[in-house]
């Protein structure tokens, strides 16, 4: 697993195979080198839909896989997204999320006596 943060350059359209096989690739520049780096990575299958909301500009997180096949004697490498994060737009945690507070003491504590 490799994660990768930056800011969403292209979107492309969504590819289908006569095979039923779909794919969508995007261009992420990188934020963190001294040099940029634009990095296309795909979405396959039911992933293509992690793009749905995305847009040029975006600052994100993306959670990916590194692909390798042979094929004529030429090798081929892919970066396949599986997760997608917006950064900046973290929403604020719910009540029910936050682990619950502990009770007040509500005890005699002894001068001389250890608290437990």
């Amino acid at each position: 697993m490799f994660e990768l943060s930056g800011t969403i350059k292209k979107i492309f359209d969504e590819q289908t195979f006569g095979s039923g096989f779909n794919k969508r690739e995007f261009v992420l520049t990188t934020d963190a080198d001294r040099f940029p780096q634009d990095i296309k990575f795909e979405c396959v299958k039911d992933k293509v839909s992690l793009l749905t909301d995305l847009q040029p500009g975006a600052k994100v997180k993306v959670f990916f896989d590194i692909r390798g096949r042979e094929w004529k004697e030429n090798y081929y490498v892919n970066l396949s997204a599986w997760k997608i994060e917006r950064l900046g737009d973290a929403p604020a945690a719910a009540a029910d999320d936050e682990p619950p507070l502990s009770e007040p003491f509500e005890g005699t504590l002894v001068e001389d006596e250890p608290p437990f």
